[in-house]
């Protein structure tokens, strides 16, 4: 199992293929492992590297953490494995990760694939979705206010809870405690006045029906980052790579090759 260590923190990360470096980042509370789809279309084209961010996976998990100690968790990662320049696929928390790494080390990233995004928050975007719906999610416990938020999120909740059961069966899961540490990390961040010194070339992915990150979200992202292109799934919300994946595949293909 391949893992290295940042600051007596341990990262596990998969090492899959040759050729140009791709480089994935999950979402909160899932792993490496929710790539399971697009390490099989890539793999045979590219070097693959996806990473298990602290607190989540099969790495170590801390008692609490920053979105700052994810992003440099990533560019320690391209240390360790003496990378200078990747291509880049971020879902949600995972794009905030991948525009962090862009922007704080832009010879380093080549093409950037932003997918379910935002560029800052005040809490997380399940804790702001809560507050939007208040009326409906007050009273609830955790676990049923987590069920009921699936369907704010996602448009093809099917194909979504049968990659989260596949996901889940291939990765440790958080308890409820290490979902809240998670979470909190994501608190009070402002990428914004950073996104304009990235020099790759970006694509920003949003899902129409996502209200977990609002394609509004996306598209001011997308406004920040130099040159950015946006393009939004007709029939996706918070998961496009997962809700479309034959097109999300064709397109993240046809924007890495050169």
């Amino acid at each position: 199992m391949p893992i290295f260590t940042r600051n007596d923190i341990s990262l596990y990360y998969e090492d899959i293929g040759s050729g140009q470096p791709l480089l994935l980042f999950h979402g909160l509370t899932s792993s490496s492992a929710m790539f399971y789809r697009e390490i099989s279309f890539f793999r045979t084209k590219r070097r693959i590297i996806a990473l298990d961010s602290r607190g989540h996976g099969h790495s170590a998990k801390p008692d609490s953490y920053t979105l700052d100690n994810h992003i440099e968790d990533a560019a320690a990662l391209l240390d360790h494995l003496g990378l200078e320049s990747v291509d880049v696929i971020g879902v949600s928390m995972g794009s905030y990760i991948a525009q962090g790494l862009a922007a704080r080390r832009p010879e380093r990233v080549r093409k950037l694939l932003l997918v379910a995004t935002k560029s800052y928050g005040e809490q997380s975007s399940m804790a702001e979705l809560f507050e939007r719906h208040a009326e409906e999610f007050n009273g609830l416990s955790i676990h049923d206010k987590l069920d009921k938020a699936q369907a704010y999120m996602f448009h093809r909740l099917t194909a979504v809870k049968k990659w989260q059961a596949k996901t889940a069966q291939n990765s440790p899961q958080l308890t409820m405690e290490q979902q809240g540490i998670a979470s909190n990390a994501l608190e009070r961040f402002d990428l914004r006045p950073e996104l304009p010194r990235i020099s790759a070339e970006t694509l920003v992915i949003s899902g129409r029906y996502d209200e977990l990150n609002p394609p509004n979200k996306g598209r001011e992202t997308a406004h920040l980052i130099p040159h950015a292109s946006y393009m939004e799934f007709k029939r996706s919300g918070h998961a496009p790579n997962v809700e479309q994946p034959r097109l999300f595949l064709g397109i993240a293909e046809n924007f890495f090759d050169d």
